[in-house]
């Protein structure tokens, strides 16, 4: 079984990102804290992250770059989820190591899509 590390600092958009990814049959570790998802990724070694971009503290494009950077998560699949949905935005996303982009709102078919693209 698969298992999905979901960043947001929304908890409604949290709570659903997990029951879709639950209701798919993936197991599913979840964190409102881009830093506190860094030492997740580290030390729990989920197969996929799913990061926001507006967060506090650490945005999703720093999370992605510093997952990116460090050789222990370096090849683990990024997609990042958000409301920015301007062309310079993905393409940032994108410059940042993000397998995927989603924009929000997002339909529970192209959320799926998304994950099963990069698994």
């Amino acid at each position: 079984m698969k298992t999905v590390l979901v960043v947001d600092d929304s908890p409604a958009e949290l709570k659903l990102m997990c029951l879709y990814l639950k209701e798919a049959g993936y197991l599913v570790i979840s964190t409102d804290d881009a830093k506190e998802a860094v030492t997740k990724a580290e030390t729990q070694k989920p197969d996929l992250v799913i990061t926001d971009v507006v967060m506090p503290e650490m945005s999703g494009f720093e999370l992605c770059r510093t997952l990116k950077k460090s050789e222990a998560t370096q090849q683990l699949p990024v997609i990042i989820c958000t409301t920015k949905n301007q062309d310079l935005d993905k393409l940032w996303g994108k410059k940042q190591g993000a397998d995927e982009y989603v924009t929000k709102p997002y339909t529970r078919e192209d959320f799926l899509k998304a994950v099963r693209s990069v698994l």
